[in-house]
């Protein structure tokens, strides 16, 4: 039997997501999605690149996870991403009715805790993990970004 993979090496997975993002110059969250302990699903931040306030990395994500299995409901799939999900993509992983989410970094400002945003009741919720990596990619973009 194939042992299960932990949450560090999913959202290591989700951390080279976040730095593809980083790469292509876009605020660097990435995300994977995971079930039976299978990735089958990937995103990063694309917001910049497609003009689109919408390109979240979740969103990527999420849309890659329901075209993988066939329909929009992602039960029995764990989103891993980098930075706690803000108010629009709490509410899409509401709408999919995701069974677990976890997060790196959380968001004080913009995260959907802070905006008061409910995630679905039967979805569990497991924060900070790798938090110190996850933080240090986006600190590390944002003071190059104050540099230019």
């Amino acid at each position: 039997m194939i042992e299960p993979y932990d949450h560090e090496y999913f959202m290591k997975k989700a951390l080279q997501e976040a730095q593809t993002a980083f790469d292509r110059d876009e605020i660097p969250v990435g995300a994977v999605i995971v079930t039976n302990n299978r990735i089958i699903a990937k995103g990063h931040n694309l917001t910049e690149t497609l003009t689109d306030v919408t390109a979240h990395a979740e969103m990527q994500a999420i849309t890659a996870g329901a075209s993988f299995l066939g329909g929009k409901y992602l039960k029995d799939c764990t989103l891993y991403v980098t930075l706690e999900p803000c108010q629009m993509c709490a509410g899409a992983l509401y709408w999919s009715q995701i069974s677990n989410i976890v997060y790196g970094a959380s968001d004080e400002k913009r995260g959907y805790r802070a905006m008061g945003t409910t995630i679905h009741p039967k979805t569990q919720v497991v924060s900070g993990v790798l938090e110190n990596e996850c933080s240090e990619i986006l600190n590390k973009f944002f003071e190059r970004k104050r540099k230019m």
